[in-house]
């Protein structure tokens, strides 16, 4: 991207720290967005890059102190009232929070939240607030918006609640948008459509945009210049390709180089270890008063399955396309049809108490390490809960026992064990969902967006553990990920989903550097992916 033009300041940080109990997690940074520009704040987990945003708005703990000189164009952050913040938050200033689901309320419908921003901001309510917000959900590339406002936010996928928030983050046309993580739940077309719309935005209104990322990718791609943090320092700070191109900072090279690479190990040929047929998800419309009921809606069409002891089979596809209802319905945690087999047993057949001792044999992991872990638990219950559930025979002292080998072997010290998730970085809180999983010796692993809230060196180290994990458990994965880079470096196999129907399927490498579909073909342009034959190497086995 060339060099981005000189523009007048909007945000500006001088002298900036952020200390939480008298200890500094963001030490003297300054830094300047401009009007019209996008300037990338990148650094792994628990460099600071949320913490001085939020710090920068006032909207860190009461234990938070904030010192340094903070601006946003002419006005002062650092003398506001309370009241005077409510102007800015929202009216001046737009945010992307990098979880949705904790960001959205589950008691109101899309609608209502969108339009209760525009209620406090422009005064919009009625026939002209909803048309308001059909419109910024359109923008947002939503499907169906006249649908969608009505809905609640458990019923959308992760990617369409990321893009909900976007909506409501534009929906006030703000001078600065801080958008933190916000292409986290999304996948690669979707992450390409979000981002060019942004920079729209952003021309359109000469807005400012402070994008917090772990995806170098789409800084290089997406963002004007760069400052690169670690551990609450600014390490450089320059414009993307000069900073790309010739780091001058060691940790700089470091990020550059962390993309995940290698391959899993070879599959040992062998009968399934869990095969579905006909498999097929279909949920039925409401029906509206004096209406026929419309037909159902098909997330996933009758498909073929079938995954091998040691195996990985990739899911992709667009959000919304079926991956994640395709792993609940193969784990009987939605109602499907079609026939499904674990080893020798039909899963579609069990129920009560014969599926809950069968469950022990799967797990999952889900796409939020925060949000599927229980804040009110340590870590030493989080990890034994489904222990102590399937095997309630064993004695304090194993249990305790089995907890620390486990935390070992993802990667954890056994004495983290007492301490609580919100102590852990997301990545360190990925660990302890994985030793959750895992302690119970499944024989299958179904990873939802295991490494979206990661920054790029800890997926690395999360995709080294995965595949050490496999190799010396013979685990199966079943992996959804949007992220086409990390499915290569995981899958023996990969399926590609648009629309609840299988597009295409096949050896991954081949899939990925060959693919057959327009849709594929779509999905690699937009992932920037570039074919790895030196990593084609070795014996695959693929199945399919």
């Amino acid at each position: 991207m060339p060099d981005a033009p000189s523009r007048s300041p909007l945000l500006r940080l001088e002298d900036f720290s952020v200390a939480f109990d008298g200890v500094t997690v963001v030490d003297r940074l300054s830094l300047t967005v401009n009007r019209g520009e996008t300037l990338a704040l990148v650094g792994e987990s628990g460099s600071g890059k949320s913490v001085s945003a939020l710090g920068a708005m006032d909207l860190l703990p009461g234990n938070a102190a904030v010192s340094g000189s903070r601006r946003l164009g002419d006005t002062d952050l650092s003398g506001l009232r309370r009241r005077d913040w409510q102007g800015i938050r929202g009216g001046r200033v737009g945010f992307v929070f990098q979880e949705p689901m904790t960001s959205l309320n589950p008691l109101h419908t899309v609608g209502k939240q969108i339009g209760e921003t525009l209620r406090l901001h422009q005064g919009l309510s009625g026939r002209a607030a909803r048309a308001r917000i059909i419109e910024l959900l359109g923008q947002v590339k939503l499907p169906r918006p006249e649908e969608l406002i009505d809905a609640w936010p458990h019923q959308l996928s992760g990617g369409q609640r990321q893009r909900v928030m976007i909506a409501m983050a534009i929906a006030n046309d703000p001078a600065l948008l801080i958008a933190d993580e916000p292409t986290t739940a999304l996948d690669v077309t979707v992450q390409q459509e979000i981002l060019a719309l942004l920079a729209e935005l952003r021309d359109r209104h000469g807005m400012g945009m402070l994008f917090i990322t772990h995806d170098l990718n789409l800084v290089r791609r997406h963002a004007d210049r760069v400052c690169v943090l670690y551990r609450g320092r600014e390490q450089e700070t320059g414009p993307v390709a000069r900073v790309f191109e010739a780091p001058s900072s060691a940790y700089t090279r470091t990020l550059l180089d962390a993309e995940p690479e290698g391959r899993p190990g070879p599959v040992p040929r062998g009968a399934p270890l869990i095969s579905a047929s006909g498999l097929g998800v279909s949920f039925q419309r409401p029906k509206k008063l004096f209406m026929k009921r419309p037909p159902a809606f098909e997330a996933v069409r009758p498909l073929e399955l079938t995954l091998a002891p040691g195996e990985t089979l990739g899911i992709v596809g667009e959000s919304g396309s079926g991956k994640t209802t395709l792993a609940l319905a193969l784990l009987r945690l939605t109602q499907s049809n079609g026939e499904i087999r674990f080893g020798d047993t039909r899963l579609d057949t069990l129920s009560g108490g014969d599926l809950r001792r069968m469950r022990q044999c799967f797990q999952i992991v889900f796409q939020d390490p925060f949000g599927s872990l229980s804040p009110r638990l340590p870590v030493s219950e989080i990890v034994s809960e489904g222990l102590r559930f399937h095997q309630p025979e064993l004695s304090a002292d194993e249990v305790a026992r089995r907890v620390a080998a486990t935390l070992i072997e993802v990667g954890l010290p056994a004495d983290c064990a007492d301490r609580y998730p919100h102590e852990f970085s997301g990545g360190q809180r990925q660990r302890i969902a994985v030793a959750r999983a895992i302690i119970l010796e499944p024989e299958l692993l179904v990873l939802d967006e295991p490494t979206s809230a990661l920054d790029r060196t800890v997926q690395k180290q999360l995709v080294v553990l995965l595949r050490d994990l496999q190799a010396r458990r013979g685990l199966s994965y079943l992996f959804i990920s949007h992220d086409l880079a990390v499915v290569r470096a995981m899958a023996h196999r990969v399926m590609v989903l648009k629309e609840g129907e299988v597009v295409e399927s096949g050896d991954c490498l081949a899939v990925l550097e060959n693919p057959s579909s327009d849709y594929t073909r779509a999905l690699v342009a937009a992932a920037g992916l570039v074919p790895r034959a030196e990593q084609a190497g070795g014996d695959m086995h693929g199945l399919g």
